[in-house]
């Protein structure tokens, strides 16, 4: 690519954000907000599809294929993302939102 004033910035934010991450803490830190955060999203996202009761297929359709494709790409292909940090949080978001119904369904179960 071009080394244009963009590319430049992007480049820059991308390494300070890397080296920002580089301590354990904060990147377990930044890890666990991402499960809560996913399993925010899980119960907001199942209260709202189950309480309009209209596009409850549409809504389970789009999870499952967001976790199909999330897993593709952290387990899919390791050379060409790694373990960054970016695959990282999507893989526990995943994991957040895939508990979250988890436990939504031994709610209803009960």
């Amino acid at each position: 690519m071009q080394n244009t004033r963009l590319n430049t910035l992007v480049q820059t934010t991308t390494r300070q954000v890397d080296q920002l991450f580089r301590n354990p803490w904060r990147r377990i830190s930044l890890l666990v907000i991402g499960l809560l955060l996913g399993f925010f999203i899980g119960n907001v996202m199942s209260t709202t599809a189950g309480q309009r009761s209209e596009l409850d297929v549409v809504a389970a359709l789009l999870i499952v294929a967001a976790t199909e494709v999330i897993s593709r790409i952290f387990y899919g292909s390791r050379e060409r993302f790694g373990r960054s940090l970016g695959a990282e949080f999507l893989n526990v978001l995943k994991i957040g939102v895939s508990y979250s119904l988890f436990l939504e369904a031994f709610k209803l179960g009960s």
